[in-house]
């Protein structure tokens, strides 16, 4: 499961990449907002890389901001084979790269918390969050979909319904966990 997840996951994560650049492209010219140059100020600051305040680092937030999304995407991809998939595995997921980004950007000192930011800037940065996560989850999913159910819908498949009571799989075959 885990090979397939590593690929899988590079493929979804990347896939939800794009798809949040795409809409980072538009929503400034809506929105007039400048270009965040956030991601590459963050790997500046990971790599010791020097730091060029007035220069637009594009490269630099290209690799970064790919970089996360295809790592991220593995943990989604993981999900989805353990059988965690949908929009509520992609809503707990939005929260997981919303934060991954927050932990990078406020540990470099790149970055401030969320509540100190603008609303306007808070429902954007959301907002595209959750464009990435929804993509990627769905790219995941389908692929996931393709190895069966996984170890979790097994189990859901036990006994249909809510139960509290449901107790774990069988074990099964190395492959199948």
């Amino acid at each position: 499961m885990i090979k397939r997840a590593l690929w899988q996951g590079l493929v979804a994560g990347t896939a939800g990449g794009v798809v949040m650049t795409v809409g980072e492209k538009v929503e400034p010219r809506v929105t007039g907002r400048p270009d965040s140059h956030v991601p590459a100020r963050v790997l500046q600051r990971l790599t010791g890389l020097p730091e060029r305040p007035r220069t637009q680092p594009v490269p630099l937030n290209l690799a970064m901001h790919f970089g996360q999304a295809a790592l991220l995407g593995v943990l989604r991809s993981i999900m989805a084979q353990a059988g965690l998939r949908g929009p509520v595995a992609s809503t707990q997921f939005a929260v997981v790269r919303l934060t991954n980004d927050q932990i990078l950007e406020n540990m470099t000192g790149v970055g401030a918390p969320p509540p100190t930011w603008p609303r306007s800037e808070l429902a954007v940065d959301l907002l595209h969050k959750a464009v990435y996560a929804f993509a990627t989850g769905a790219v995941a999913d389908a692929l996931a979909a393709r190895d069966g159910r996984g170890p979790g819908g097994r189990h859901a498949a036990l006994r249909p319904g809510r139960h509290s009571d449901a107790g774990p799989l069988p074990r099964g075959r190395p492959q199948d966990c």
